[in-house]
């Protein structure tokens, strides 16, 4: 087998899902007797203190004779999730224009005007 066919093979069909500092790719794969088997990859991106930045990867491989009871598992996991907290995320973090602000603990980035001046004589 030459590197063409190799590669045919690892691209057989795949997805992409970027999510914040994390992508997912879904990858339909060949076994060696030509059967089908999908791997689910979670990638995520580290920065370093320096700038420079690594990734860390989790895959998953998923063949066919798992699929109904994984398929089963994950649609009762989301359906809970969604039955128990609605669609609505509630983590502003995960969110892409995200930016911490202090309002519960009455702090914002506004500069304070509602100082008492006080002399040290008055003291």
């Amino acid at each position: 087998m030459n590197e063409n066919d190799m590669l045919e093979k690892e691209e057989i069909f795949s997805k992409v899902l970027r999510a914040g500092r994390r992508t997912y790719f879904f990858d339909v794969r060949s076994t060696k007797a030509d059967d089908y088997y999908v791997t689910i990859t979670e990638s995520k991106k580290f920065t370093e203190e320096d700038g420079s930045f690594h990734f860390k990867k989790h895959k998953i491989y998923l063949y066919k004779e798992d699929f109904a009871a994984f398929r089963d598992i994950l649609d009762e996991m989301t359906e809970f999730v969604l039955n128990q907290k609605g669609e609505e995320v509630i983590s502003e973090r995960h969110q892409k224009d995200f930016k911490k602000e202090y309002q519960n603990e009455g702090l914002t980035d506004e500069p304070r005007t509602n100082f008492t001046d006080i002399d040290f004589d008055d003291i």
